[in-house]
């Protein structure tokens, strides 16, 4: 089938349908915009992106066939961390320095060439599992086109200011008495942009030297053991000697110890000094905590604390009274020069003038005044030294002691600390604190820690001797082990990170933490708590978004700096680049270019090429501007896709660019797994609330309702620079969208586990490879499997017995239906392109991708001729132009039946899936070809087998089934293509030739006829079924098999409504129960008993005093009812003492007991009882039923025609057989075509052996010529 889709060009067939339609009609025939989360095409496809690649595929697929145009673009996500990876395991290479040694160049183009390594088994997995996307026209990251619109999106946000240009925060200036000239000689004085340059604390993947950002460390959390310790920090009195008394901390990071600068404690809580004749020296603890501190030496202690001998409360205090105080840090490296480290001065800036050249010469005047009285003349000031108590919030005494251990070079908390207390609002790119950090950017100990210079902090045995230290010291409480989560680098799994204090370029996103909030509110995410809860927790938490990685294959930031002045400007585009005044460097791409022919042009705007390139500054008449070195977070590229696939760079920019993103923003529908909420999901949201947003300036909160020319036109008014500094600005007139944003819809799928339900993993080959299941059960099987075993969202086992399970439940059962429907067909030369009209012509083998597991594929043998009008999708209206189609009304119950389903289902699909909700969808169509086959298929054989081919009866059902399978072919196109694409061929376009559509996928979705469905004769038939299951449940339970009939069933009723109808139907009622006579009655206290048994023991700590009264409303009850109330909701609710008790299947059974005699089982609407007396008569006829049963399985075997006739031998030994295959004999013969039937007692040679009604015997069955 793959073969004849490319062959036929079907997709775009299907794409050009729709396009001709929405061009003509737009509103009939709407886009349906779909965005392809760019997978990375170094890595090779696992069965996560079978479930991925499905469900893309399935909603624009069933969106295409609803009439909507949907174009789908591939996409590959080619730059960072991946890749680069990927690349050093093939050099054998890992850290920074070895990428550097074996040369930027080389290892640039190694990695543009290693992206497509995998490109092959990529486009086999897309195409063998059927998903539809154009991956010649897909979108490549590091294509130049690309590059240059994520190039003018960081230009937009760069050139957008926060605060009023020129002027510097009214507040207290920071001012670091060993540095400060220096610091007053490179400042600058700039408003804060959305896209801006600080030091702050990052995350930092010290072996790849570069931070990542919240969504990435967010991937990469796994359960860890780490050290936890608890150490003594002695406190000093004021004169700045022992005090005699410990400050008791705990960490989880000892490697940070050396590092303290503070010990914060929250000023609201009480504070005790515990004292123990077995501790040297009394311990500070949090109140709150002391119980956990005393077990942790008393392991045995539980329960309320109450002062024991060895611990004793001596004294209290207060958070607030502990602040300022100061106390020995447990590494002395950086204490030792207490008196000169970590000095720092508040300085008053009420005074300070507008001018920047005037606010130089001001800072020089207060920097001079050294002496500290003169400081405090001034106004506020004092100095501050580290080693100090200070207090914090984000104390508190859920865990630890509650004192907190704070290293302000290793944790964004601490950070905010040391901030906070120098009170500096500065502009960050000039505002430096100065931090203790004696861990050097390899993540390994400076010399500023002799004793473990060169160790990786994280490494077990430094922290090991580091806590030794604290124990020879004196200064370890205890140590222990903690479970808990910590990040590693998502793609160098076995790199833990840790936070580190860097200068990196952020994006302001906390500008519009609202404004996401808002755009995130009007999302249909599914499921739903999607929205509120990981998506809308993690939005809450707003960071600015670490952008810049320190990194080489990336887009890189298109930031130049003036290396006079310091000024910087972006560039949105290459042309923009060489175009500039002075421009130098272009020679280095134009040589490697000349050098290898082969290298693609996209290189040229990737380092090492573009940081050779310079140009005059505007800024300094002299200078030169140079590139930031920095490339970008992979993630911003992927979630710049809904406007850079096109190219676009504003509508100033590329003219189709813009006109396609118009078209194509914002998304209807996107579908990724879970962990891309921090991810794909994240970048994409962010990206476009800043770019798009209503209220999308600076600080804007805009709840996305506003929309129109007045909101772009005021919108455009706040981005446009207020002062000379910022250069040659992006004019922007971006087109605002209301929310949602740049997704309407998301399927966030759950995650893909291995067979034994762990992570899937190469080395445990816990999961079979996606082309065994191809090959072996066909991909319908697996994309079954995918969107009917469970909602998308919840986490699937790739099982291989799972999927196997799933093929009979549908996927055979409908083959089967249509099977025999070919078969019949072909039999009686039922032609429904003869009865409706000429047929066409141009038929041509075709391959199949159908499951395996299906029998042979029956082909229709009717030649078709050609006709010369528009293709047919033989829709209902169609189909009653046949000769001998009756309407549906004029035809049995059955047929008005099964027709009625079809057009219910057809309603259910529907909404279900124009709510995206395929697994309800799924469940509908089960039950719906569960009936079609079990039911009307069934029911309906014997008119198949009737001898009159022109009988209007047997007309009614061949034409019944053929316009339900047709229909369904078009039902489950979507979901299962190949299986519809095969049964359309065969059923419609092999028979119609060019009258008929080519590929069901050609199709209009099918539409309800709502007037087709009768809701009475859907109930009444529901009933039906339900007799039928409860009989064979009831014959199953008496170990009474199908094939024996009995004498009579007895329906106990729920009420009389539908017992006229049965009545009616009191043949087909006798047959499928397989009994001699039916009696209805609406009271079977005759027949049965109900036996209500409570779990007394479950029950009593549950109702306590109310379970008297529970036993006597148990005793009460209607047995019949409350069977039925279990059975229909999973429990059963009682009134008890003025309270409604609920109780569940493990509170009580109930359970249905049939008297001697009778065999019985009950359903929501009524009981079958069966009558389980056999006499001689009924156990002959089931021998004969059984031995028709034994011949029809021979007949298969030996592959007999349908219509072939044949002689039977039967030999037994027993008299029973004999006898009732005597007595049964013109009915066996009848039912099975045998023209002679004999019975034995001795077997012919080739007999074969049989079981018939547990007795043995033999058969021999012949074909007659």
């Amino acid at each position: 089938m793959i073969a004849f889709w490319r062959s036929r060009k079907i997709y775009d067939k299907s794409l050009e349908q729709r396009r001709k339609q929405h061009e003509r009609d737009p509103a009939a025939h709407p886009r349906f915009v779909f965005y392809e989360g760019p997978p990375t095409a170094n890595g090779m496809p696992h069965p996560g992106h079978c479930l991925t690649r499905a469900i893309k595929d399935l909603f624009p697929r069933y969106r295409t066939m609803r009439g909507e145009y949907c174009e789908r673009k591939a996409g590959w996500d080619t730059h960072g961390l991946p890749v680069e990876v990927e690349v050093c395991k093939e050099l054998g290479i890992h850290a920074k320095e070895e990428i550097e040694a074996f040369g930027i160049e080389p290892f640039i183009q190694k990695c543009q060439q290693s992206v497509w390594r995998y490109m092959q088994e990529w486009e086999r997995l897309t195409e063998r599992i059927g998903f539809w996307i154009h991956l010649d026209r897909a979108y490549v990251t590091y294509h130049q086109s690309y590059v240059e619109s994520v190039w003018w999106s960081l230009k937009t946000l760069f050139d957008r200011i926060g605060d009023s240009q020129g002027e510097v925060s009214r507040d207290f200036i920071h001012i670091l008495d060993d540095d400060a000239q220096e610091q007053i000689d490179k400042l600058r004085v700039f408003s804060e942009r959305l896209l801006y340059h600080d030091s702050k604390i990052v995350w930092w993947w010290a072996q790849g030297g570069t931070a990542l950002s919240a969504g990435e460390v967010g991937q990469g959390y796994r359960q860890v053991d780490d050290p936890s310790v608890y150490v003594r920090f002695p406190l000093l009195d004021e004169s700045g000697k022992d005090s005699g008394e410990d400050l008791l901390v705990w960490t989880t990071t000892p490697w940070t110890l050396p590092s303290n600068q503070f010990v914060a404690v929250h000023r609201d809580l009480s504070y005790v000094v515990l004292e123990s004749p077995e501790q040297e020296r009394p311990l500070i603890v949090a109140s709150d905590r002391m119980d956990h501190v005393i077990r942790l030496k008393n392991p045995k202690t539980t329960g309320p604390y109450t002062p024991a001998p060895s611990f004793t409360v001596s004294k209290t205090y207060s958070g607030k009274e502990l602040e300022g105080r100061r106390y020995r840090p447990p590494f002395e490296y950086f204490y030792k020069d207490a008196a000169t480290k970590g000095a720092t001065c508040f300085v008053p800036a009420n005074d300070m003038p507008d001018d920047p050249d005037a606010v130089k010469s001001w800072l020089k005047e207060h920097v001079n005044k050294r002496n500290e009285e003169e400081f405090r003349s001034q106004g506020p000031c004092e100095w501050l030294r580290a080693w100090r108590i200070v207090c914090a919030d984000f104390v508190s005494t859920e865990s630890g002691t509650g004192l907190v251990h704070v290293a302000p070079a290793f944790g964004q908390d601490d950070f905010e600390v040391l901030k906070q207390l120098t009170g500096t609002r500065l502009p960050a790119y000039w505002y430096k604190p100065k931090l203790i950090c004696p861990v050097a950017p390899n993540g390994r100990f400076t010399s500023e820690v002799p004793d473990f210079e060169g160790r990786w902090v994280k490494e077990k045995e430094c922290e090991n001797e580091l806590i030794r230290s604290l124990k020879d010291a004196g200064l370890l409480f205890h140590r222990d082990q903690i479970k808990h989560d910590y990040p590693f680098c998502w793609r160098a799994e076995q790199d833990p990170l840790i936070q580190y204090p860097r200068k990196c370029w952020f994006i302001k996103t906390t500008a519009f933490k609202d404004a996401m909030l808002a755009n995130n509110a009007k999302i249909n995410w599914l499921p739903e708590h999607i929205r509120d809860g990981r998506f809308g927790n993690f939005l809450e938490s707003n960071v600015d978004w670490a952008l810049s990685r320190e990194r080489y294959w990336g887009t890189p930031l298109p930031i130049w700096v003036c290396d006079i002045t310091g000024k910087m400007e972006a560039v949105a585009s290459y042309d923009e680049l060489i175009n500039k005044p002075g421009v130098a460097g272009l020679a280095a791409w134009e040589e490697a270019k000349a050098k290898n022919p082969e290298l693609p042009d996209d290189l040229r705007v990737h380092k090492p090429y573009i940081d050779a390139i310079t140009y005059d500054s505007p800024f300094a008449e002299e200078g030169r501007m140079r590139r930031v070195s920095e490339v970008i977070d992979c993630w911003y590229d992927s979630g710049a896709m809904p406007f850079a696939q096109w190219g676009y760079r504003g509508e100033e920019g590329p003219k189709e660019a813009a006109a396609e993103f118009r078209e194509q923003f914002p998304a209807d529908f996107i579908s990724e797994a879970i962990d891309q909420t921090r991810g794909w999901f994240y970048s994409q949201l962010a990206i476009s609330t800043m770019l798009f947003g209503q209220g999308s300036g600076v600080g804007g909160q805009g709840s996305g309702e506003a929309s129109g020319h007045a909101a772009a036109k005021q919108q455009a008014s706040n981005l446009q620079p207020r002062t000379s500094n910022l250069a040659s600005p992006t004019p922007d007139p971006r087109p605002l969208t209301p929310f949602p944003h740049p997704f309407r819809n998301c399927i966030v799928l759950g995650l893909m586990l291995g067979e034994d339900g762990q992570k899937m993993s190469k080395s445990k080959r816990n999961y079979r490879e996606p082309a065994e299941i191809f090959d072996r059960y066909g991909a319908d099987a697996l994309r079954w499997y995918f969107f009917a075993n469970q909602p998308p969202w919840t986490s699937i086992r790739y099982s291989e017995q799972a999927i196997k399970d799933s093929v009979p439940e549908f996927l055979l059962r409908l083959w089967n239906c249509y099977s025999f429907f070919v078969i019949y067909a072909n039999i009686d030369g039922f032609d429904p392109a003869e009865k409706i009209g000429a047929r066409g012509a141009g038929r041509e083998a075709r391959d199949s991708d159908t499951a395996s597991t299906t029998s042979p594929q029956p082909q229709s043998s009717l030649a078709p001729r050609p006709a010369p009008h528009a293709p047919l999708q033989l829709t209902p209206d169609v189909l009653a132009k046949g000769a001998d189609y009756r309407p549906y009304r004029s035809r049995r119950p059955l047929d008005q039946w099964i027709i009625s389903e079809l057009n219910r289902t057809i309603e259910h699909v529907t909404a279900a899936m124009d709510a995206y909700d395929n697994y309800s969808a799924c469940q509908r169509i089960i039950e719906y070809v569960d009936g079609l086959s079990n039911w009307y298929v069934r029911r309906a054989r014997d008119r198949f087998w009737a001898e009159d081919k022109r009988d209007p009866d047997k007309l009614d059902a061949y034409w019944t089934l053929y316009e339900c399978l047709v229909t369904t072919a078009k039902l489950v196109a979507p979901f299962v293509p190949f299986l519809a694409e095969t049964m359309w061929r065969n059923l419609v376009a092999d028979v119609f030739g060019e009258r008929a559509a080519e590929s069901v996928h050609l199709c209009d979705y099918p539409a309800a006829d709502k007037s087709a469905i009768d809701a009475v004769l859907l109930e009444r038939m529901s009933l039906g079924r339900e007799i039928a299951s409860l009989g064979r449940a009831a014959r199953m339970a008496a170990k009474l098999k199908v094939r024996q009939p009995l004498s009579k069933v007895e329906i106990v009723l729920a009420d009389d409504k539908h017992r006229a109808w049965l009545e009616l139907a009191d043949a087909e009622v006798r047959d499928e129960l397989n009994v001699k006579k039916v009696e209805y009655t609406t009271h079977g206290e005759e027949y049965i008993t109900y036996q209500v048994l409570p779990n007394f023991k479950r029950l009593g700590p549950r109702v306590g005093k109310h379970l008297p009264a529970l036993k006597q409303a148990l005793a009460d009850a209607d047995g019949a009812k409350l069977l039925a109330e279990m059975n229909a909701a999973g429990k059963i609710s009682l009134a008890v003492g003025g309270e409604t008790i609920e109780l569940d299947g493990e509170d009580i059974q109930v359970r249905l007991q049939a008297k001697p005699g009778w065999a019985a089982a009950q359903g929501k609407q009524c009981v079958v009882v069966l009558s389980t007396e056999l006499t001689d008569e009924l156990i002959q006829e089931g021998i004969a039923k059984d031995m028709i049963r034994a011949i029809q399985d021979r007949r298969k075997e030996i592959a007999c025609e349908y219509t072939a006739r044949i002689e039977v031998a039967i030999a037994s030994a027993s008299e029973a057989v004999r006898k009732a295959v005597t007595a049964f004999a013109e009915q066996i013969k009848g039912e099975t075509l045998a023209v002679r039937l004999t019975v034995s007692t001795a077997p012919s040679r080739d007999a074969m052996e049989v079981n018939v009604a547990d007795e043995k015997a033999w058969l021999t069955v012949r074909v007659l010529g």
